[in-house]
């Protein structure tokens, strides 16, 4: 043993790389509060031990459990012709005495499959002492699927559904994923598959680190030629991950052309035919190929390894992840229609004059929505309309309501200083609080793992909604103290990417039980969070490139999981120029959601009365497409899919759908490709295999590329061929439609059969119109609805076109 007076300036320093290196370091090391955790790092520590999973010492395939050896390794340098590399190498045991600790230890893993399609891979880095909870995460506990078939195989063990099998290998460990045609989806690496390549690679494994002896895992999955992944939340960056390092940490972005996240979700899909979700609250670094091509580094904080994988087509996977985590809620009719909102309306008479004007102006809406500035003071949250500019708030929610309106309210879950609810919020234990017992932050962060929290910021909530708001904007959420103490008695490592789940569980479910509602307007998300519709794409830059940021983000969100998006039509920074709220408009009104909000002024007549007829033209569509939406809705939420989708979701057999970020579909049969560029009247448009109808002007086209010009509206908007769309006579408001008149608007360029999905808000049942060609026109064949709607059939050319 080395003497103490040896070994006191080196203590020092390693306990300074230690800090630096432990899970909680990145609260403590010169970053800026709030930064993402990158658990990357740690992954590349010389002070840092490693453990490389090696060989399968022991498995018994009736319970489909068993031990790794784990190969005890440590960073080392080699030099040659003036350049130094560093990498893994095996590495003999440093803890004294070595007699009471494992050199290489062995350690459990297990395999559970929960459907013919869903694998759950579990592995441990050392004993769990924790008491374990259900996760808020999974809807139920995943039930043991009994129709996969074992067999001894070479080397192994095999299991084998319909949809594919798994080989787990012996020596070295592996774990094989194949599809039912036989092809290797992807395995598990191992530190001898980097031996091909001079550039050292991480392989699986986990870390030790020098600091506090934490331990995270870093799962490695091989990557094949030509592979892209989807997925990870709302990513502003390319739709295609792979090439990129993606840090799943919930964060305040303050916009939407960058690389961080409001909304991570630990999940992804690959064009192999395989997901995978990572089923942890802990920070989480994706290196999908970035720093090694083949390899997909899953670097997961967390010091156990819980990880689902699902095969299939994307339909599959969003299906299979979604039965886990929760398939998005039905939002209410009213919802999809228009919210009016700036920031902010500040009073009483703002918001009856908003709502005056648009029906004056004869705007269809649905929604005012008060921002920051309905409190006394603004953005100071208190949960009472200022008594200075609303004399009579519940007379005006009413008022509004007669007129077809729903109200819609923000706040956020921090409290500054100055607010008068700050010292009750402290004084009751109700925040977030620090090693020592202060608050982390300057501001007072509600701790909703605390039922006493809950319940008092759901009797706050409570009361706006008991005086008629409709809908709660659950703003923020990304600021979950790092370094916090939480009333479970975890720390913010694994608390932080919870909190927007907590949060918008507290608010949704009193939403639910006191509106019978499934409906918030919610910025921050982790997996889960899509059972709470709906979300909406954060702070935009007004920008050409924030809108088409903006766009990516949102189809990448639906590739995670989420039915619902919306975003600030126009962008949220500053005044939106005419000419782009002209393009923007459009893409806000084919979303699920439609909001148009962000620096004053937005109201259309704010720009003129050119831009006010347009903008009333444009939103007038939307409401006489309201059965076809609502249709494509219902029928998400009962599938997991989105409703603004990547093309591969429909196309996967496609390949040019998958090289496509920049247009999308709007449900199954309705394609958009907005103008992102000023000035531009025209956009290079890829059509998935079969003919398409444009909406505006009646033109069809073939699959492949096409200089598509926009029609009277600056977008363009094609349909699929053999679609019927529903349509309804156009109203003010939602509130005012007639459900029992509909027109079947067939769009078939040259076949003798059409269909499209209907469903009524008065029973939420998806049905399915067939027609026939009869002659030169097309009839139902049989009627889904049994007399209960007045169909009238128009062939698309019947519309008005261009």
């Amino acid at each position: 043993m080395e003497k103490p007076v040896k070994r006191n300036r080196f203590r020092f320093v390693a306990g300074v790389f230690a800090l630096m290196s432990s899970p909680l370091a990145n609260a403590q090391t010169p970053f800026i509060l709030n930064d993402p955790v990158d658990i990357s790092k740690d992954f590349k520590d010389y002070t840092n031990t490693y453990f490389l999973a090696d060989n399968l010492k022991t498995f018994d395939p009736a319970s489909l459990s068993g031990t790794i050896t784990w190969k005890r390794a440590r960073y080392t340098t080699r030099q040659a012709f003036d350049n130094t590399m560093s990498g893994l190498d095996l590495a003999p045991q440093n803890e004294f005495p070595g007699i009471e600790y494992a050199a290489d230890p062995v350690l459990p893993f297990s395999i559970q499959f929960v459907s013919p399609k869903t694998i759950r891979i579990r592995a441990t880095s050392g004993p769990q002492y924790h008491k374990s909870e259900p996760s808020l995460m999974l809807v139920i506990e995943p039930a043991t699927d009994k129709s996969w078939q074992y067999a001894k195989v070479a080397g192994g063990h095999q299991y084998k559904s319909a949809f594919g099998r798994i080989v787990i290998k012996e020596n070295p460990w592996k774990i094989e994923v194949w599809d039912a045609q036989g092809r290797l989806l992807t395995q598990t690496r191992h530190q001898t598959d980097g031996k091909s390549s001079f550039t050292p690679t991480l392989p699986f494994s986990f870390v030790r680190r020098a600091s506090d002896y934490s331990r995270s895992i870093a799962a490695v999955f091989s990557l094949m030629p030509d592979e892209k992944i989807y997925g990870c939340g709302e990513s502003f960056t390319k739709l295609n991950k792979y090439g990129q390092k993606v840090v799943l940490w919930a964060d305040d972005v303050n916009g939407v052309e960058t690389n961080e996240i409001y909304k991570p979700v630990p999940f992804f899909m690959s064009s192999r035919g395989y997901g995978m979700f990572m089923h942890t609250s802990s920070p989480i670094t994706c290196d999908f190929g970035a720093t090694f091509n083949a390899n997909n580094a899953l670097m997961i904080g967390d010091d156990e390894l819980d990880l689902f994988v699902f095969l299939g087509e994307p339909k599959d996977i969003l299906d299979e992840y979604t039965n886990l985590t929760g398939k998005a809620a039905m939002p209410p009719l009213w919802s999809f229609g228009l919210w009016m909102s700036r920031i902010t309306y500040f009073s009483e008479d703002d918001g009856r004059k908003v709502a005056k004007q648009l029906r004056e102006n004869k705007i269809p809406s649905d929604v005012i929505h008060f921002d920051t500035g309905w409190f006394e003071t603004d953005w100071r949250c208190d949960y009472q309309f200022a008594p200075s500019r609303f004399k009579d708030p519940v007379g005006m929610i009413q008022d509004l309501k007669k007129q077809g309106f729903h109200t819609c309210l923000w706040q956020l879950p921090y409290f500054v200083p100055k607010n008068k609810l700050f010292t009750e919020i402290v004084d009751k234990g109700l925040a977030v609080k620090d090693g020592k017992g202060n608050i982390p932050y300057e501001d007072a962060v509600l701790d909703f793992t605390n039922p006493t929290t809950v319940q008092w910021y759901q009797d706050k909530i409570g009361g706006l909604l008991k005086q008629g708001v409709s809908a709660i904007k659950v703003d923020f959420g990304e600021a979950a103290p790092l370094n916090g103490v939480y009333s479970n008695g975890r720390t913010g490592f694994y608390e932080h990417n919870l909190y927007p789940l907590r949060y918008q569980t507290a608010v949704a479910d009193i939403t639910k039980r006191i509106n019978n509602e499934n409906i918030i307007w919610a910025r921050s998300s982790w997996a889960g969070s899509q059972r709470f519709p709906l979300h909406w794409g954060g702070d935009a830059e007004s920008t050409d490139m924030g809108m088409e940021s903006e766009l990516r983000g949102g189809l990448s969100l639906g590739l995670s999981g989420f039915s619902f998006w919306s975003h600030d039509a126009g962008g949220f920074t500053t005044k939106t120029p005419e000419e782009l709220y002209r393009r923007w408009l459009l893409m806000g009104l084919f979303s699920s959601h439609t909001r148009c909000h962000g620096q004053a002024p937005k109201e259309p007549w704010e720009y003129g009365k050119n831009f006010n007829h347009y903008f009333r033209k444009a939103t007038e569509m939307r409401y006489k497409l309201m059965p076809y939406i609502y249709a494509q809705a219902k029928q998400a939420t009962e599938k997991g899919l989105p409703v603004l989708r990547a093309l591969f979701v429909e196309f996967p057999n496609d390949p040019g759908a998958w090289q496509v970020d920049n247009e999308y579909l709007f449900g199954s049969d309705m394609l958009i490709a907005p103008l992102f560029e000023s000035g531009l009247r025209s956009r290079n448009v890829y059509l998935p295999q079969g003919q398409w109808i444009d909406y505006q002007t009646g033109k069809v086209y073939a699959g492949g590329w096409h200089t598509i010009e926009a029609g009277e509206l600056d977008i363009i908007l094609l349909v699929r061929d053999g679609t019927v769309l529903p349509h309804i006579k156009l109203a003010q408001s939602t509130a005012e439609m007639d459900w029992t008149n509909l027109d079947l608007v067939v769009y078939s360029a040259s076949g003798n059969t059409a269909k499209g999905i209907v469903c009524l808000p008065t029973d939420n049942v998806v049905k399915t119109v067939n027609l026939t060609r009869k002659g030169n026109a097309f009839v139902v064949d049989t009627d889904p609805l049994n007399g209960k709607v007045k169909w009238k059939v128009k062939y698309y050319t019947e519309l008005s076109v261009n």
